[in-house]
């Protein structure tokens, strides 16, 4: 089953759950435009998920799901709101959903793990998962080491359930690109960003938007933890500090809050502005439905041409 049939979405893109940024505006719009909205429940408490669900309803009557980050100590009482709610998909990151599998199965809950290695894969798919985002490292926020391009056809080849590219898609091309590597749909966290219904900061928007192919660093590599984001002064700050060794204490400090600090107070220099490589590639602020058709639109004509196109040239013997 692809995964369309399977989610019951009209296009093959999910928007990704990005924590204090897919909330309802965003996943109601993503889920409108026939794509599939994930509200990103990083930081959530149990009511403010039941809130954010709920509003989510109200804005549309499409699939959508949750995104739980399995290392948050509360994930039993979000997951306990999920079922109540009625929510019928959810995403999955930092820690494996086995502990969990048994209640989702048994609620009718589709579970997608999002996973960043051929060895990760395998194991989700032997606890019974129904399909696989295999994210590259050219992703923003939190970060796996292998790029999308390497990742994607070593899982689709590994995997007989459907898998969805994620990291370093912006538009139709990668788009394409994610198909002729086997996979069946794809994840999009940055261009999403760059959208008049995602509820953050202008400022935030205008930064990836003015970003280049040479705007994100990877910091946090020292303690375990690797993010993308894009260059400033407080990147710099922390980047410098782990070169000298400093305390895991000593960089939580730098970066404590300050997420929430570029996308509810646009404070892009001292705040976390997570995004992906590709953001060079985002030129403008659109609706959502706009970014999705036009990707969509420009992913077939790709298609079309390829379908057209001779890669080696037969050469021709003459006696």
């Amino acid at each position: 089953m692809n995964i369309t049939t399977l989610l019951g979405i009209k296009y093959p893109i999910f928007q990704g759950g990005m924590a204090q940024i897919a909330l309802h505006p965003l996943v109601g719009a993503v889920s409108n435009a026939g794509g599939l909205g994930l509200i990103g429940s990083g930081g959530l408490t149990a009511d403010s998920l039941r809130e954010e669900i709920r509003k989510t309803k109200e804005i549309t009557d499409k699939p959508f799901g949750v995104n739980l980050m399995l290392m948050m100590k509360n994930i039993p009482e979000l997951i306990e709101v999920i079922i109540e709610e009625g929510v019928k998909i959810v995403t999955t990151g930092a820690g494996t959903p086995a502990p969990y599998m048994a209640t989702f199965k048994e609620h009718g809950i589709k579970v997608i793990p999002v996973v960043p290695s051929v060895k990760i894969a395998k194991k989700m798919e032997a606890l019974g998962v129904d399909a696989i985002v295999a994210e590259g490292t050219e992703a923003g926020g939190h970060v796996g080491e292998t790029t999308t391009m390497a990742l994607l056809p070593q899982i689709t080849s590994a995997v007989s359930i459907p898998v969805v590219a994620a990291g370093g898609i912006a538009d139709g091309r990668g788009i394409a690109a994610a198909f002729a590597l086997g996979a069946q749909g794809v994840q999009v966290g940055t261009r999403f960003l760059a959208t008049v219904e995602c509820p953050t900061h202008e400022n935030f928007k205008l930064a990836v938007v003015n970003a280049d192919d040479t705007s994100t660093i990877v910091t946090g590599r020292s303690i375990g933890g690797p993010v993308r984001s894009i260059k400033n002064s407080m990147v710099e700050e922390f980047l410098k500090l782990e070169k000298q060794n400093a305390s895991r204490d000593e960089l939580e400090h730098i970066s404590l809050g300050s997420l929430r600090k570029a996308v509810f107070e646009g404070d892009t220099d001292r705040g976390s502005v997570m995004a992906g490589q590709i953001c060079g590639l985002v030129k403008e602020i659109t609706t959502v439905e706009e970014m999705i058709t036009t990707m969509f639109a420009e992913a077939q004509e790709v298609l079309n041409k390829l379908g057209n196109t001779t890669i080696v040239e037969r050469e021709l013997v003459h006696a």
